[in-house]
């Protein structure tokens, strides 16, 4: 903002003071209650007072220092609009105790936490073995005891992020189906966008205006919705071989399978910024599940119980951390457990993916969680 030369009440009253005091030759009483010295601290309220208008004006004319709905109607005017909170989503497990006659789980079918503050709707998934366009739903046969289905938040949030385990009352009633759980984290889920994002996003707009660059297309996928990371790979098919001209985007919403419906989205927002004269695709990213499992020496006085499940805990926000590209370090994994308490003495027998390297993850595949084991 500008370097403003402002005044407090104080210096303003000080300042007409020295001012009438220099120019007067009679009737020059300032002392409290005069009369001379409530019309000089009347004119130095007003004074603050359109100095404030002056400095709120300023806050409000540049992107960089506007907030809220401010910051929205500024960035309005470029076409731009804040991005609006995402749902979570994944996978929850429907089972009975009895295996006997079919079963069916019907898309639209609602279940929650056992709080009550997140709900879930079943939603369709085509590639599902159990989904039944014909029925509309996931069936379960005679003899299967359980099937697992996708869902997706009813509220888009963060804290439709649940976890593992709390996803336990069906609101919906199906017959046949005596229980329901989420085995696995929901993810993908977040808050609308806050000032400070729309602000790194809106300076990447004008960056990529009128450009077919790396830039523009990031900024025309990473637009899409919240949550969204990105790869891009240039003069390569997606098998390796060169390919002149052509380029491959993955694309990931932090569930690791994002939906077709996601991916023609994506490809559709790359068409209109891709460079004239070349060709591209738009891809999933390849799941790797990173297994790990170690051996801690806990200091005495601490409950070994509490520290293992810190460490899991840590090691699990470490590997989700590590999006597309980016590699899961060996050695890191003993750092994450010293660093998650102080009361880890000693880190061994660590074991990722039941070895001891680094795992790669490459442009177009993304790690995900697999077994945990804190000994």
């Amino acid at each position: 903002m500008a370097n403003l030369n402002t005044r407090s009440f104080t210096q303003l009253v000080q300042a007409q003071a020295a001012a009438i005091q220099a120019r007067a030759t009679a009737l020059v009483d300032f002392t409290i209650g005069s009369i001379l010295r409530a019309v000089v601290e009347a004119n130095a309220a007003i004074g603050l007072w359109l100095q404030g208008l002056i400095l709120q004006v300023l806050t409000l004319a540049r992107a960089s220092t506007s907030v809220g709905t401010d910051l929205d109607s500024w960035v309005a005017d470029f076409g731009l609009s804040r991005l609006g909170s995402v749902a979570s989503a994944g996978t929850v497990t429907f089972s009975r105790l009895t295996a006997t006659g079919t079963a069916l789980v019907p898309v639209g079918a609602v279940v929650q936490t056992a709080d009550g503050t997140q709900s879930f709707t079943v939603v369709i998934d085509t590639a599902n073995s159990a989904y039944s366009a014909t029925l509309g739903g996931y069936t379960m046969a005679a003899t299967v005891a359980s099937v697992n289905v996708p869902v997706k938040a009813n509220t888009p949030s963060l804290a439709s992020n649940v976890l593992a385990g709390t996803i336990t009352v069906m609101t919906t009633t199906i017959v046949g189906v005596d229980a329901v759980t989420n085995a696995a984290t929901m993810t993908g889920g977040a808050d609308a966008e806050s000032d400070v994002q729309l602000r790194t996003r809106f300076l990447a707009y004008i960056v990529a205006l009128s450009k077919a660059t790396r830039a523009a297309v990031g900024y025309a996928v990473s637009s899409l919705q919240l949550g969204l990371s990105y790869t891009i790979t240039e003069n390569a098919n997606y098998d390796g071989s060169p390919n002149p001209g052509y380029f491959y985007v993955v694309v990931d919403d932090g569930t690791g399978t994002p939906s077709s419906t996601l991916l023609t989205q994506v490809y559709g927002a790359v068409d209109a910024v891709r460079p004239v004269g070349t060709t591209f695709a738009v891809f999933a990213p390849v799941v790797v599940p990173i297994n790990v499992s170690m051996t801690l020496t806990i200091l005495t006085g601490y409950d070994a119980n509490t520290v293992k499940g810190i460490v899991g805990t840590a090691i699990t926000a470490y590997i989700r951390a590590c999006g597309l590209g980016v590699p899961i370090n060996y050695t890191k994994l003993a750092q994450v457990a010293y660093d998650a308490s102080p009361g880890v003495t000693n880190v061994s027998s660590l074991l990722l993916n039941a070895g001891t390297a680094d795992v790669a993850i490459s442009a177009k595949q993304i790690s995900s969680v697999g077994t945990i084991t804190i000994s």
